[in-house]
């Protein structure tokens, strides 16, 4: 049983790590990529152009979950989970072959929405595929840590394209980035999602699924069950992802972009900083949850979220007193905080689903909430600080959302510990 649940932690993670590395690059390639798919002129206006298609992805991820999602609860997890990799790992290799804006004018950018697109529909089977599979494969009693393996590996892989893209341009000169530097690591994605789907066609399905497949149990129309019995749950799994999304991607996706462009240090500080919030995130994601199983969910929820809006303010106000040290401390703190509410927070939503639906469940609540609150946060506080000139914008959005994912929690019931089969 143990080797089992090693191979499925495994299988899902190296997937999933593969999928933020490709997120990942996006984001930290996106000056390059402004410069290469928009017309030059005004760097502004082209940098928030980049976001925009980063976001039209997360919009692609609702119907990536309608759609595998059900086929998860129809067929199967493992052949879901295969299918995604593949779709992803072929779009990121596309983006890195796309001609640029000046060879063949506004088609570029189309094409590198096109692509976007479609990693962002592979993506809404991606995450939720992968919670539902472990969590079907863990213990009662340490299903927590095992489900959270999707956030840790998630944070190794915006790590590996952090440093990925650092590396390059530590070795490459900006014309040599400009010129075909920033393609290398879109081109790795084509043997890295080989290697990840090797991995998972050697997987077999979830005990608790092949069950329901013995018995023919399975849903008939696994997403017209899960809206009509589950809509509850699934409001809960979005209104509880608020602030694991706006925090994700505040901390891993945009804080990088902000100390170059908002607080003047240089990328090499940036390099600095992320790595080092991913670090502490590395670090304390896994061991919070452990304590999730042993304490419960609803404490680490309620402490993440309490703690981003007391101390959400204070932080961005410490990032912008012009220190370099204060800024990454600030940086770090931010990671803790997100570590503790993401350790936990994937599992509690998993956790409120029955096995018929919890594949179409899941993946509609959170990727309807990555959707409107992931993608969408670079941009949304990239404007927010050019429009107001407030360098502190990003922080009241960022205390909004936890306000909001509170409240949520708190009509959550604790379900560390119990037995998926007892959810109805």
């Amino acid at each position: 049983m143990q080797s089992d649940i090693r191979r499925a932690v495994t299988g899902a993670s190296i997937g999933n790590a593969v999928e933020w590395f490709d997120f990942a690059i996006y984001g930290f390639l996106a000056t390059f990529i402004a410069g290469q798919f928009f017309p030059a002129g005004d760097e502004t206006a082209a940098l928030l152009n980049t976001f925009a298609i980063f976001a039209a992805a997360f919009f692609m991820r609702p119907l990536g979950g309608f759609v595998f999602g059900p086929l998860g609860d129809r067929i199967g997890r493992q052949r879901v989970l295969a299918l995604v990799i593949l779709l992803m790992s072929a779009a990121t290799l596309g983006i890195g072959l796309l001609p640029t804006y000046d060879t063949i004018g506004v088609l570029a950018p189309l094409l590198l929405l096109a692509l976007r697109c479609l990693q962002g529909f592979s993506a809404g089977g991606e995450y939720g595929g992968g919670a539902v599979y472990l969590a079907e494969f863990a213990t009662d009693e340490r299903r927590g840590v095992t489900v959270t393996f999707m956030v840790w590996s998630g944070v190794l892989g915006f790590l590996l394209g952090s440093i990925t893209v650092t590396l390059l341009q530590a070795a490459l000169s900006t014309a040599a980035m400009e010129n075909y530097g920033w393609r290398i690591p879109f081109l790795i994605a084509g043997p890295l999602g080989l290697v990840g789907l090797y991995i998972r066609l050697r997987l077999s399905d979830t005990p608790q699924f092949a069950e329901l497949s013995r018995s023919e149990q399975t849903a008939e129309s696994p997403l017209r069950e899960a809206v009509s019995t589950a809509w509850r749950s699934i409001l809960q799994v979005i209104g509880l992802m608020i602030v694991f999304n706006i925090g994700y991607y505040v901390v891993f996706a945009f804080l990088p972009l902000y100390f170059i462009n908002t607080l003047q240090f240089s990328a090499t500080d940036a390099f600095l900083s992320i790595t080092l919030a991913c670090l502490v995130a590395l670090v304390l994601i896994l061991p919070l949850a452990m304590l999730s199983d042993r304490i419960g969910r609803r404490p680490l929820l309620i402490g993440g979220a309490v703690a981003f809006a007391v101390l959400g303010y204070p932080l961005f106000l410490l990032l912008n007193t012009g220190s370099l040290v204060a800024a990454i401390a600030a940086h770090c703190v931010l990671a803790a905080i997100e570590s503790v509410y993401v350790s936990t927070a994937v599992s509690a939503a998993v956790e409120l689903f029955a096995t018929r639906v919890r594949f179409s469940g899941f993946s509609i609540g959170y990727n309807v909430c990555v959707a409107v609150f992931g993608g969408t946060t670079p941009y949304i506080v990239t404007w927010l600080t050019a429009a107001t000139g407030d360098a502190i914008a990003p922080a009241y959005y960022l205390v909004i959302a936890a306000l909001v994912s509170l409240g949520v929690v708190l009509t959550l019931r604790e379900s560390a510990g119990r037995s998926l089969t007892q959810v109805r």
